[in-house]
């Protein structure tokens, strides 16, 4: 054994010790570093022909890169849809790289077992019925693309032919229906072969995200055969819900793959308040749900239902004489694009059981009182107007006179130190959005970032063409 890994190994427990206090330490502070750091990281170094060791390692980590990381873990990062880690995730993390497994077999399935008890736990959660199998892949992304996969190969049984053994070509053309889209499925679509031009835009309701139920009807009938739709729970801008009731009820008219994103927005169902948004969820033939905003776990972790586990495995099913035979219950590496992986499933698995149903819930309703406060901050202030009613978790506003992407980068800048915000443009209107989903976050938070969104309004760069 080379002498730098002997000496790392003898010295684990006490080098583990320091990497915990270092890890405390960035907790401890995160409520009150910068969001995002003003310290540029460091210049790229040459590969080091002998190594330093552990401690040296993690000295140097913490002297030069970690001051460069931004507070994405902390209450007031509200870029993007951004989770944290709960604790009992955050264990659950470090234990997943302890026990290093890779769960996608069942020649060695204790991890196969317990993901499979996560997600049943996660299918009740979000009200799903005993129809929907799922699995693990990396976010939200990989979620869509693995449903829509799935729903190729059930176009391609609806027309007599497997496209997972014949090749997309066999299938000919295909529309893909979409309200308001997140852009996820147009990059599903060229990964899969489908091309982005199969996705077709469905006319929204006046002044909403959500797809107009007649307007799909009509769609739906002008298509040439099967298709699919993919109906959204929570838009990105405004968290809008397609009436998914009403989309479903279309299946009895038309034949097509109902595949329904609900990234962040299935868990409105853990709240009595939110519920209805996502009433009729279960009636999807696949879902994606993205467990690294909500569910609070690290990077990178989400999950993909669908009511149809036997097309899936036509799909990925992995041919390899030390894999086995694929049987009722396919193994995991079966199921999704990846033959090994880490085990996702256990901070997932940690938190559920450490919080339950309730504490998750404390933290999908307190998120959106942060959001429905901030949003009547933002309405109060002089300067900024709100673009859309705040459904959920999500504030979009934009600057009252002149909100070009330049003055808003200007106005989110000064904010950048205690409050991160993203860009986007609604109704065509460039916007800034802050979407709470972290599970620190608490009103002290949303009064700190009103009362910087209120000074940076009266004299902030964006306001004085600075």
């Amino acid at each position: 054994m080379h002498p730098r890994l002997a000496h790392d190994l003898a010295d684990l427990p006490d080098a583990l010790d320091a990497t915990r206090l270092l890890a405390t330490g960035l907790l401890d502070e995160l409520a009150e570093r910068p969001v995002i750091p003003s310290v540029r990281p460091p210049e790229p170094e040459p590969l080091p022909g002998e190594g330093a060791g552990l401690r040296a390692a993690l000295e140097e980590f913490a002297e030069r890169w970690e001051p460069a990381f931004g507070a994405s873990a902390g209450p007031r990062y509200l870029g993007f849809v951004t989770g944290g880690s709960t604790p009992a995730a955050l264990a659950g993390d470090w234990l997943t790289a302890t026990v290093d497994q890779n769960s996608n077999s069942s020649l060695d399935g204790a991890g196969q077992h317990l993901e499979r008890q996560t997600v049943g736990w996660l299918r009740e959660l979000f009200g799903l019925g005993a129809a929907h199998d799922g699995a693990f892949v990396s976010g939200a992304t990989m979620s869509n693309t693995v449903g829509l996969a799935i729903a190729r190969e059930w176009l391609g049984e609806r027309r007599g032919v497997s496209v997972a053994e014949a090749g997309v070509a066999a299938l000919g053309p295909v529309r893909v229906l979409s309200g308001a889209p997140h852009s996820s499925v147009a990059k599903a679509l060229s990964v899969l072969g489908l091309g982005r031009a199969a996705l077709v835009p469905v006319r929204t309701l006046p002044g909403r995200e959500a797809v107009d139920p007649a307007a799909l009807d009509e769609a739906l009938a002008r298509a040439d055969g099967p298709c699919v739709v993919v109906a959204n729970a929570g838009t990105v801008n405004t968290v809008d819900f397609d009436d998914l009731r009403a989309v479903a009820a279309l299946k009895e008219r038309h034949d097509f793959w109902l595949h329904i994103d609900a990234a962040f927005g299935a868990f409105a169902a853990l709240s009595p308040r939110h519920a209805h948004l996502v009433a009729g969820l279960d009636a999807a033939d696949s879902v994606c749900v993205d467990l690294h905003k909500w569910l609070n776990v690290p990077y990178d972790s989400a999950v993909q239902f669908t009511r149809r586990r036997d097309l899936q495995a036509r799909v990925f099913q992995n041919a390899a004489a030390y894999l086995g035979p694929l049987g009722d219950t396919p193994d995991l590496v079966h199921l999704t694009p990846e033959n090994s992986r880490r085990l996702r499933a256990l901070a997932a698995w940690f938190t559920l059981r450490a919080y339950g149903r309730e504490g998750h819930r404390d933290i999908v309703e307190r998120c959106a009182d942060c959001a429905h406060a901030l949003g009547e901050a933002v309405d109060a202030t002089p300067g900024l107007r709100l673009l859309a009613p705040v459904r959920l978790n999500v504030v979009c506003f934009t600057l009252t006179e002149d909100p070009t992407p330049e003055r808003l980068a200007a106005f989110a800048g000064a904010l950048a130190d205690e409050v991160f915000l993203t860009p986007t443009v609604y109704a065509g209107v460039p916007a800034l959005r802050a979407a709470f989903s972290n599970w620190r976050t608490t009103g002290e938070d949303v009064r700190r970032i009103a009362e910087r969104l209120g000074t940076a309004a009266r004299t902030g760069p964006a306001l004085t063409g600075g």
